[in-house]
Formats: C-alpha cells, structure tokens, sequence
C-alpha cells in the first residue's frame, strides 16, 4: 500500500523539529555520555549527546500528539507500542562519533514501518541543508528548495567499485572483518567514515558497496526505503532481510552485490 501524501508530509515535519533541536549543539562545547557496547568481549566507546535525547524526545511528542495510535522505537528512549499498523523507528542523530567531532556525516534518521516492514525512510542532514527520503519505490534529495531524483549507479565489476563502511576495525568481530578485506581486496578503493550518510552518497550514485555490522533496528530501518528507492539492494550479509539490524551489505549494482555476498561467504 502507497504512503499517503499526509504521512509523507508529517514525517518531514519530525525531521525538521529533530534539526532544530540538534542544530544549536553541533560544533559545540556539550557534555559527552558514553553508552559502550560489547564486541567480542571489549567495550566500544559508543557516546551520546543531549543533542541526541533532546531531539527524539521533540519528535516523540510530536508523534504521541499527533497520531498516538502509532507505535514508537526509539534509540533513547525505547519502545511504546501502537495500537495499528504503524511504528516509528528514530534514531535522532546517527553518527554522533561524527557529530561531536564537528564533521557532518551523521544524520537524523526517520523510518515509518507498516506492519513491520520499513515503507518510508529520512535521512535528514540539516546542517547542510540536505534530506533524503525513500518512499513509494522512488527516492529523492531535498536541497536549497528542489527536489532531485535519486539514482544509483551501474557497476558491473568489483574491480571497479567503490566500498564504503564507517568502521571495519571498531564494529567488526574477526571473522567478519576476515570476511571484509576478501571484499576491500578486491575492490578499486575504498574509505572509512560516514555512517548513515554514505548511504546518501550511495542513492547519489557516488558510492557502489557499503558494508556493515552491528547495526540495530533503528540504524537501518530508514536506509532501505532510501537505497530501493534509488534504484539499490540492501540486505543482510547472506542476502536475506536486514531490517532488524546485525550485518548489513548495501549495493548500487546487483551484480557486485551478488559478487560481495559471494566473497563474504567463502
């Protein structure tokens, strides 16, 4: 079933309360809180912000306002269960390793999910004024007043791609960073950092393979309306759904998707 123009239109209202509650705390002196995961047994550093909670909490009570049937799943603030089809899936500022080192790759990410299924994604960067968004089979840019079509681009071989992922080092347990340098051996090149804003670069049709792990719900939930959108596939490292999080491939090409899978598995 389509999104309707209403959900579309009240999902980019939550995208701009998120930035106006981030916005005065980027490239600020702010406290920094560390919530640290556990990878094969060490602690990562993982921080957030009040840039973080301030920003969910602003789209939350818009939501529970608003259309209070819809269900919640937040990153700070957990899950409030809906009463239909609908549930929001935030993550207010993706990237906060990026954000609180003043550099803009981070996002506020926005997923509507129907019945479980992401249906609509914003990936929403406003310090630089850009949204991406993912819906209805298409995906576009929003930026300085236009709204431009978003495609991937062809890329048959792996020997020509790009390969982008925010971390192999930090996220990866062994055997999964084993798994990635087959992948980035055999690639043309390949860099690190981004986040969620690589997989704008990937519906720009500026990067070919993304690969991830560690991933939660609402880390991914709005990438893949974003990358189907735009023409892209998205799953998880064995080419099934990837919408609850863990490993994550993304790829502009299905050939070189289906060529990373092959490598990752061997």
């Amino acid at each position: 079933m389509a999104v309707s123009d209403e959900l579309i239109a009240f999902a980019h209202r939550l995208a701009d309360a998120a930035g106006q509650m981030i916005l005065p705390y980027f490239r600020q002196r702010i406290a920094v809180a560390n919530k640290p995961m556990i990878i094969e047994g060490r602690e990562v550093f993982d921080p957030v912000t009040e840039a973080d909670r301030q920003a969910e909490k602003a789209i939350r009570a818009i939501i529970e306002r608003e259309r209070p049937e819809d269900g919640i799943l937040g990153e700070e603030f957990g899950e409030r269960d809906g009463r239909n089809a609908y549930r929001w899936v935030l993550d207010p500022v993706d990237g906060t390793r990026a954000f609180i080192n003043g550099r803009h790759e981070w996002g506020s990410l926005i997923s509507l999910e129907e019945n479980g299924r992401p249906v609509m994604g914003i990936l929403d960067q406003p310090s630089i004024g850009e949204r991406f968004i993912g819906v209805n089979g298409k995906a576009t840019l929003h930026f300085r007043g236009a709204e431009v079509p978003l495609h991937v681009r062809q890329c048959e071989k792996l020997s020509d791609a790009v390969l982008c992922a925010t971390h192999p080092d930090g996220y990866f347990s062994k055997g999964e960073r084993d798994a990635f340098r087959r992948v980035q051996r055999a690639v043309k090149m390949s860099r690190w950092g981004g986040d969620c804003y690589i997989f704008g670069t990937m519906a720009l049709g500026f990067t070919d393979l993304i690969i991830e792990s560690a991933f939660k719900r609402w880390d991914v939930a709005a990438l893949i309306p974003l990358v189907e959108g735009a023409g892209g596939v998205i799953t998880n490292w064995q080419g099934g759904d990837c919408s609850g999080g863990g490993q994550c491939i993304a790829a502009g090409d299905r050939r070189i998707h289906a060529a990373a899978l092959e490598l990752l598995n061997a």
